[in-house]
Protein backbone atom coordinates (compact mmCIF):
# COMPACT_ATOMS: atom_id res chain seq x y z
CA UNK A 1 0.00 0.00 0.00
CA UNK A 2 1.71 3.21 -0.98
CA UNK A 3 1.80 6.15 1.41
CA UNK A 4 -0.62 9.14 0.52
CA UNK A 5 1.18 12.66 -0.60
CA UNK A 6 0.70 15.72 2.19
CA UNK A 7 -1.95 16.83 0.55
CA UNK A 8 -4.08 13.69 -0.23
CA UNK A 9 -3.45 14.01 3.75
CA UNK A 10 -5.11 17.34 4.33
CA UNK A 11 -8.04 16.87 1.51
CA UNK A 12 -9.51 13.70 4.01
CA UNK A 13 -8.78 15.81 6.72
CA UNK A 14 -10.60 18.70 5.06
CA UNK A 15 -13.52 15.86 4.22
CA UNK A 16 -13.69 14.73 7.75
CA UNK A 17 -13.97 18.32 9.43
CA UNK A 18 -16.93 19.34 6.71
CA UNK A 19 -19.60 18.11 9.10
CA UNK A 20 -18.75 20.21 11.69
CA UNK A 21 -18.73 23.06 9.92
CA UNK A 22 -22.39 22.08 8.61
CA UNK A 23 -23.37 21.56 12.52
CA UNK A 24 -23.02 25.32 13.14
CA UNK A 25 -24.64 26.47 9.87
CA UNK A 26 -21.53 27.75 8.42
CA UNK A 27 -20.62 25.35 4.81
CA UNK A 28 -17.39 24.70 3.31
CA UNK A 29 -17.08 25.59 -0.31
CA UNK A 30 -17.42 22.16 -2.13
CA UNK A 31 -13.95 22.60 -3.76
CA UNK A 32 -10.95 23.93 -1.75
CA UNK A 33 -7.10 24.09 -2.84
CA UNK A 34 -4.95 22.97 -0.27
CA UNK A 35 -1.10 22.33 -0.15
CA UNK A 36 1.84 23.10 1.83
CA UNK A 37 4.08 26.02 0.93
CA UNK A 38 4.87 29.86 2.80
CA UNK A 39 2.47 32.01 2.97
CA UNK A 40 2.67 35.70 0.69
CA UNK A 41 4.39 38.20 2.25
CA UNK A 42 6.45 35.75 5.12
CA UNK A 43 10.02 37.32 5.38
CA UNK A 44 12.93 35.56 7.55
CA UNK A 45 13.14 38.47 9.85
CA UNK A 46 8.94 38.71 9.97
CA UNK A 47 6.54 36.31 12.05
CA UNK A 48 6.49 33.19 10.95
CA UNK A 49 3.13 32.64 8.93
CA UNK A 50 1.49 29.01 9.67
CA UNK A 51 -1.07 29.27 7.27
CA UNK A 52 -3.16 31.37 4.64
CA UNK A 53 -6.02 31.43 2.80
CA UNK A 54 -6.67 33.34 -0.51
CA UNK A 55 -10.33 34.23 -1.32
CA UNK A 56 -12.10 32.94 -4.75
CA UNK A 57 -12.13 35.74 -6.55
CA UNK A 58 -8.06 36.04 -6.88
CA UNK A 59 -8.22 32.76 -7.95
CA UNK A 60 -8.26 31.73 -11.56
CA UNK A 61 -10.48 28.78 -11.58
CA UNK A 62 -12.77 30.77 -8.28
CA UNK A 63 -11.21 28.03 -5.62
CA UNK A 64 -9.99 29.03 -2.43
CA UNK A 65 -6.30 28.19 -1.94
CA UNK A 66 -5.21 27.06 1.11
CA UNK A 67 -1.64 27.05 1.95
CA UNK A 68 0.01 25.82 5.36
CA UNK A 69 3.69 26.34 6.42
CA UNK A 70 6.22 23.72 5.88
CA UNK A 71 7.44 24.45 9.18
CA UNK A 72 5.06 22.58 10.77
CA UNK A 73 5.20 18.42 10.76
CA UNK A 74 2.74 18.11 14.41
CA UNK A 75 -0.59 16.34 12.42
CA UNK A 76 -2.42 17.97 15.09
CA UNK A 77 -0.61 21.36 14.92
CA UNK A 78 -1.15 20.87 11.28
CA UNK A 79 -4.95 20.35 11.34
CA UNK A 80 -5.09 22.94 14.45
CA UNK A 81 -4.10 25.43 11.81
CA UNK A 82 -5.99 23.83 8.93
CA UNK A 83 -9.25 24.60 10.76
CA UNK A 84 -8.71 28.05 11.15
CA UNK A 85 -7.92 28.22 7.47
CA UNK A 86 -11.37 26.79 7.07
CA UNK A 87 -12.92 29.19 8.62
CA UNK A 88 -11.49 31.72 6.49
CA UNK A 89 -12.51 29.77 3.28
CA UNK A 90 -15.79 29.33 4.46
CA UNK A 91 -16.46 33.15 4.91
CA UNK A 92 -14.54 33.61 1.50
CA UNK A 93 -12.00 35.87 3.65
CA UNK A 94 -14.59 38.30 3.78
CA UNK A 95 -14.81 39.10 7.49
CA UNK A 96 -10.39 38.86 8.65
CA UNK A 97 -10.25 37.81 11.76
CA UNK A 98 -13.87 39.67 13.00
CA UNK A 99 -17.60 39.45 12.83
CA UNK A 100 -18.54 35.75 11.21
CA UNK A 101 -14.85 34.53 11.09
CA UNK A 102 -14.50 35.09 15.22
CA UNK A 103 -18.30 33.89 15.45
CA UNK A 104 -17.60 30.57 13.88
CA UNK A 105 -14.24 29.65 14.78
CA UNK A 106 -15.27 30.07 18.04
CA UNK A 107 -17.85 27.91 17.58
CA UNK A 108 -15.97 25.49 16.27
CA UNK A 109 -13.51 25.51 19.79
CA UNK A 110 -10.92 27.89 18.43
CA UNK A 111 -9.39 30.34 21.35
CA UNK A 112 -7.05 32.69 21.95
CA UNK A 113 -6.19 35.89 19.62
CA UNK A 114 -7.91 35.78 16.87
CA UNK A 115 -5.22 36.50 14.74
CA UNK A 116 -3.43 33.13 16.26
CA UNK A 117 -5.99 30.73 17.46
CA UNK A 118 -5.36 28.14 19.02
CA UNK A 119 -7.43 24.76 19.83
CA UNK A 120 -9.32 24.53 23.15
CA UNK A 121 -8.55 21.38 24.86
CA UNK A 122 -11.78 19.49 23.74
CA UNK A 123 -10.90 20.55 20.16
CA UNK A 124 -7.26 19.34 20.23
CA UNK A 125 -8.83 16.02 21.44
CA UNK A 126 -10.33 15.75 18.70
CA UNK A 127 -7.92 16.82 15.94
CA UNK A 128 -5.85 14.37 17.60
CA UNK A 129 -8.15 11.69 17.03
CA UNK A 130 -8.44 12.95 13.85
CA UNK A 131 -5.10 12.79 13.18
CA UNK A 132 -4.33 9.08 14.52
CA UNK A 133 -7.29 7.89 12.37
CA UNK A 134 -5.98 9.54 9.34
CA UNK A 135 -2.35 8.20 9.59
CA UNK A 136 1.54 9.99 9.76
CA UNK A 137 1.31 13.46 8.02
CA UNK A 138 3.31 12.81 5.47
CA UNK A 139 5.75 15.49 5.72
CA UNK A 140 9.27 16.45 6.34
CA UNK A 141 9.74 19.67 8.24
CA UNK A 142 11.41 22.48 6.96
CA UNK A 143 14.10 24.55 8.95
CA UNK A 144 14.34 27.74 7.48
CA UNK A 145 16.11 29.14 10.47
CA UNK A 146 18.38 26.27 10.30
CA UNK A 147 18.42 22.92 11.26
CA UNK A 148 18.70 22.77 15.76
CA UNK A 149 21.73 21.59 17.16
CA UNK A 150 20.53 19.37 20.08
CA UNK A 151 23.11 21.15 23.33
CA UNK A 152 25.79 18.44 24.50
CA UNK A 153 25.28 16.06 27.27
CA UNK A 154 27.10 16.71 30.61
CA UNK A 155 30.79 16.61 30.62
CA UNK A 156 32.59 13.48 31.77
CA UNK A 157 35.04 13.04 34.41
CA UNK A 158 38.46 14.45 33.59
CA UNK A 159 41.22 11.42 33.38
CA UNK A 160 43.91 11.19 34.83
CA UNK A 161 45.94 11.80 31.84
CA UNK A 162 44.98 13.82 28.67
CA UNK A 163 44.51 11.35 25.58
CA UNK A 164 45.72 12.10 22.63
CA UNK A 165 43.87 14.27 20.56
CA UNK A 166 42.20 12.29 17.20
CA UNK A 167 42.50 13.67 14.08
CA UNK A 168 40.15 16.28 13.08
CA UNK A 169 37.46 15.99 10.86
CA UNK A 170 37.06 18.49 8.23
CA UNK A 171 34.25 21.56 8.50
CA UNK A 172 34.33 23.80 11.72
CA UNK A 173 35.86 23.31 15.21
CA UNK A 174 34.69 21.60 17.95
CA UNK A 175 33.35 24.26 20.46
CA UNK A 176 32.65 24.64 24.21
CA UNK A 177 28.88 23.93 26.04
CA UNK A 178 28.81 27.47 26.96
CA UNK A 179 29.12 29.98 24.35
CA UNK A 180 28.75 28.84 20.46
CA UNK A 181 30.34 31.80 17.81
CA UNK A 182 27.99 31.92 15.09
CA UNK A 183 29.26 33.32 11.71
CA UNK A 184 27.74 35.07 8.72
CA UNK A 185 29.44 34.67 5.15
CA UNK A 186 32.13 37.39 4.16
CA UNK A 187 30.81 37.42 1.18
CA UNK A 188 27.51 38.93 2.90
CA UNK A 189 26.72 42.53 2.96
CA UNK A 190 27.04 42.82 6.05
CA UNK A 191 30.61 41.88 5.92
CA UNK A 192 30.73 38.61 8.34
CA UNK A 193 28.77 39.58 11.10
CA UNK A 194 29.75 37.27 13.98
CA UNK A 195 27.85 36.60 17.44
CA UNK A 196 27.91 33.81 20.58
CA UNK A 197 25.01 32.63 21.59
CA UNK A 198 24.19 29.08 23.77
CA UNK A 199 22.92 25.78 22.08
CA UNK A 200 19.55 26.39 23.78
CA UNK A 201 18.96 29.51 21.50
CA UNK A 202 20.44 27.95 18.76
CA UNK A 203 18.14 24.74 19.11
CA UNK A 204 15.03 27.58 18.67
CA UNK A 205 16.16 28.74 15.40
CA UNK A 206 19.99 30.15 13.76
CA UNK A 207 20.56 33.80 14.18
CA UNK A 208 19.74 36.26 11.33
CA UNK A 209 22.82 39.29 10.18
CA UNK A 210 21.60 42.47 10.12
CA UNK A 211 21.74 42.14 6.69
CA UNK A 212 18.76 39.30 6.90
CA UNK A 213 20.97 36.31 6.15
CA UNK A 214 20.03 33.43 8.08
CA UNK A 215 24.10 32.58 9.94
CA UNK A 216 25.84 29.71 10.35
CA UNK A 217 28.03 28.30 13.69
CA UNK A 218 31.66 29.18 12.41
Amino acid sequence: MREITREEWLHQAIDALRPKFEEIGFPLPEKIHVSVGFGYGAKRESSIILGQCWPTPLSEDGVNHIFLSPEMDDSARVLDVLIHELVHAADNCKSGHKGDFAKYAKMLGLTGKMTATVATPELAETLAELASAIGPYSHAKLYTRGRPVKPEGPKRPEAPEEPEEPAAPSGPKKQGTRMIKVQCSTECKCGGYVVRTTAKWIEVGMPICPAGTVMTIA
